[in-house]
């Protein structure tokens, strides 16, 4: 705390990223990462850019990122995507908080799930956004119906974070067509792991912005990329306020990765598939084990045990080097929320349950 802070600096309370722990012989399944490397075509590309003298690196990046964007919407071609329709930032965060300023700030409350992404309030805090949560139903779903009131925007993750829940692409879509005076963004980190994107819908409602990252399922998270896909008119706010702040939000070696990574289409399907066949063996295993696990469509699992509390799960985990993440939050303070590693990782994680268990 400081007398030079300005009023703002006083009132925040930041987003709190998952640990990054240096322990020995490390089990990492606390933030979700991918388990597999990128696609050897971004790492090629992303090492041609900087060459034997990284004379490149001299240069600014393209600030409009017009390769990626092309790539980007070369990627969506079944859905009639152009790259007018795509907007690039430093990560998904970058992205969702261009969002929220660009176009979810108004007079009416901002409506998302009482149980997710906790960068949501986070973001409303910062810009002064009046928030207004909407309970998840008993069984931690997403129910749309419960949003056809008056707001703001509207913003949600599918499948949900921390829960891992998808709703499915119809629901969107009847929730789009009863609420066509506010934006609706989509929050889609996760959904390359088993649902159906909601980028499809994108052409019908001008009201939907859809935000990716490359982090999870091209196992970029180390690189910092993010996109949106919507309606000309909602990209151009989104550029509006990426160029009233930092003009040159991907470095040249992001730009020539991405771009890569997007087009490698047979690295993508290969690696996101080994993750959802080891994360239905993880879920048979913990179900095994007595654990109540939660429908993921994520590449990480939500799961409680009736018998132990979880908190000291967690701490009897990290005992053995194996890091999960623990919400000290309502209603889910007795779940883990487990990423999907290799085989070998899930296989000590549930060795390590087994003996905690007994």
């Amino acid at each position: 705390m400081s007398k030079f802070w300005s009023p703002l600096v006083h009132s925040l309370t930041p987003y709190v990223p998952g640990e990054q722990p240096k322990l020995p012989n490390l089990v990492k399944l606390n933030t979700n990462e991918n388990p597999y490397p990128p696609s050897p075509k971004a790492v090629a590309a992303m090492q041609a850019e900087i060459g034997h003298d990284g004379a490149s690196l001299r240069l600014y990046p393209d600030p409009n990122s017009d390769r990626l964007k092309a790539a980007v919407a070369a990627f969506y071609g079944e859905f009639g995507i152009t790259a007018q329709q795509v907007f690039v930032g430093n990560g998904s965060d970058e992205v969702l908080a261009h969002a929220f300023m660009g176009l979810l700030k108004h007079d009416a409350p901002l409506l998302y799930p009482d149980i997710t992404y906790s960068f949501y309030p986070v973001y409303a805090g910062l810009y002064g956004i009046t928030p207004k949560t909407v309970p998840l139903g008993e069984d931690f779903g997403i129910d749309l119906a419960a949003y056809r009131q008056p707001n703001g925007g509207i913003i949600f993750p599918n499948p949900n974070a921390p829960t891992g829940r998808l709703l499915p692409l119809a629901e969107i879509e009847a929730l789009l067509a009863a609420n066509t005076e506010s934006v609706v963004v989509v929050d889609e980190a996760y959904v390359d792991f088993g649902g159906d994107t909601a980028i499809a819908l994108v052409n019908r409602f001008p009201n939907l912005l859809v935000v990716h990252t490359l982090s999870k399922s091209r196992s970029l998270a180390g690189l910092r990329v993010g996109y949106a896909v919507g309606h000309p008119a909602l990209i151009e706010a989104l550029e509006r306020v990426k160029n009233s702040f930092n003009s040159y939000p991907l470095d040249r070696i992001a730009i020539v990765g991405a771009e890569a990574a997007m087009a490698d289409r047979e690295w993508f399907d290969r690696t996101r598939n080994a993750v959802i066949a080891s994360r239905e063996q993880l879920v048979s295993d913990l179900s095994l084990l007595g654990f109540d696990v939660l429908p993921s469509a994520a590449n990480f699992v939500f799961a409680r045990h009736p018998g132990r509390d979880g908190a000291e799960l967690a701490q009897a985990l990290r005992q053995r080097s194996i890091i999960v993440r623990h919400f000290k939050a309502p209603r889910i303070d007795q779940f883990l929320r487990i990423t999907i590693g290799t085989d070998e990782q899930c296989a000590a994680l549930v060795t390590a349950l087994k003996e905690i268990l007994g």
